[in-house]
């Protein structure tokens, strides 16, 4: 509770514009206020952040921040932090997941069919979006050199001796192409960067938990087709995992006109803390750019992996083990998949803006001696650091059971050494019981959705 009444009050109050649309003053702590009012079961509360988080991400895409000239120069001289928090695109996947399972387990089920094909519809577009990205990024790089390399030639005209072209030729040359692409920078990131490759990727901005539940929810309320092929996905994603095959093949043998009387509970398990970022500085030798200066450096975010709270769940019904939960969803790897992506971005943008940072210190030692120098170096120093935001109330994977619904609609739900959670089944033939311990030792937070 006092989680999700700090977010709420750092989000700034979510009230409807003169459009009618949910607003917020802090796109991020919109995010972890969304996230913790859902673990509270305060369902519309939680919709009413996730909504405005959605609308806040909806004009990123719009008008692209990184793109505002003003917030561009202050990133490039100071650090992104001054920018407001930039999307990921799993943000915004999970926005409309959770918002899914709100509007399901207020049995809202139209809602709910309308957030899942919103995340599906995410998930198609998100490489589309990247592209986009990407393409803007190499645009600034060619524009910046055009900038750099026209004031040089103003400079050179406006010289009047031999000797001060001279001078001015001999300057260090603000070549952001050639800074960014140095192989030298590239070795040294690698050698920081050994374990980009740890995790194997999951295909482009494709989540398995969303995939897995909207197949699920597809299946359960007679969408057939849309299931199946939501199920293959998945299947193709998490081959190891038995209950996402039994589901898919259950829904093709339905499709086939094979039917199965038997009742279903499946168990959700949202497990631990997703990853948190920290900040790698690298000093960089300074005959990357120019040896007539003090310091230059940048400065990276890292990847920095939480612990799951438990291994497995187990689910029971009078003494006897029904089922055990499976990975389904390694959300460690849905992050690491998209921060491996934004990789050559990060370099980029960080390269140049010590490139900018060095140039000046180079101008300040030139115009103002030693003491110059050392306050451009100083300067350089101070504000060289790495954007580390990133949406924390994530896990750190998603598991799944599936067990035959119980004669007498209870079950328990057992964590290694922890005190077992009884559940009372809805009089439905399939439900999904929704669990999340945030860590070990956590109460957990349960919630039943039904069919």
């Amino acid at each position: 509770m006092e989680a999700g009444s700090l977010a709420a009050q750092k989000a700034g109050k979510v009230d409807d514009d003169t459009t009618g649309t949910p607003e917020t003053s802090d796109l991020l702590w919109a995010l972890q206020a969304g996230a913790a009012k859902r673990a509270c079961g305060e369902y519309e509360q939680s919709n009413a952040f996730f909504d405005a988080s959605e609308n806040a991400i909806k004009d990123y895409n719009k008008t692209g921040m990184l793109g505002k000239a003003g917030a561009t120069m202050g990133s490039i001289l100071i650090n992104d932090t001054v920018l407001d928090y930039s999307p990921e695109e799993y943000d915004g996947i999970m926005i409309n997941t959770y918002k899914a399972l709100n509007f399901w387990t207020q049995g809202n089920i139209d809602n709910a069919r309308i957030e899942f094909l919103r995340a599906l519809e995410r998930q198609t577009r998100a490489k589309e979006r990247f592209a986009k990205q990407i393409a803007k990024e190499k645009e600034k790089l060619t524009k910046k050199q055009k900038e750099a390399d026209e004031k040089l030639q103003r400079r050179l005209a406006a010289a009047t001796t031999p000797q001060e072209r001279a001078a001015i030729k001999n300057e260090p040359r603000l070549d952001f192409k050639n800074a960014v692409s140095n192989p030298e920078i590239d070795r040294i990131m690698r050698q920081r960067y050994s374990n980009l490759d740890q995790f194997e990727a999951y295909p482009d901005f494709i989540n398995p938990v969303t995939t897995y539940l909207a197949g699920l929810f597809f299946a359960m309320h007679g969408e057939y087709n849309k299931a199946a092929n939501l199920l293959k996905e998945t299947y193709g994603m998490v081959k190891e995992n038995g209950y996402v095959a039994e589901d898919f093949k259950r829904v093709e043998d339905l499709l086939d006109g094979k039917r199965n009387a038997s009742s279903f509970v499946w168990v959700l398990f949202e497990n631990g803390a997703g990853p948190e970022k920290e900040e790698i500085r690298v000093d960089l030798p300074l005959f990357l750019l120019t040896s007539k200066t003090k310091y230059t450096g940048i400065a990276f975010p890292k990847l920095k992996t939480n612990e799951q709270a438990y291994p497995y769940l187990t689910v029971e019904n009078k003494g006897k083990k029904l089922g055990k939960t499976q990975l389904l969803a390694d959300m460690d790897r849905v992050i690491q998949t998209e921060f491996k992506k934004d990789f050559p971005a990060m370099i980029s943008k960080a390269v140049i803006s010590a490139l900018v940072k060095t140039y000046a210190q180079y101008e300040a030692q030139r115009h103002f001696g030693d003491l110059g120098g050392i306050v451009g170096g100083v300067y350089q120093l101070a504000t060289t650091s790495a954007d580390i935001r990133i949406w924390t109330a994530l896990p750190k994977n998603f598991q799944v059971a599936r067990v035959s619904r119980p004669e007498n609609g209870m079950l328990k739900i057992v964590a290694p050494g922890a005190e077992p959670v009884d559940v009372k089944l809805p009089k439905t033939r399939f439900s999904v019981i929704y669990v999340k311990i945030p860590q070990k030792g956590a109460k957990p937070v349960c919630e039943v959705l039904k069919s």
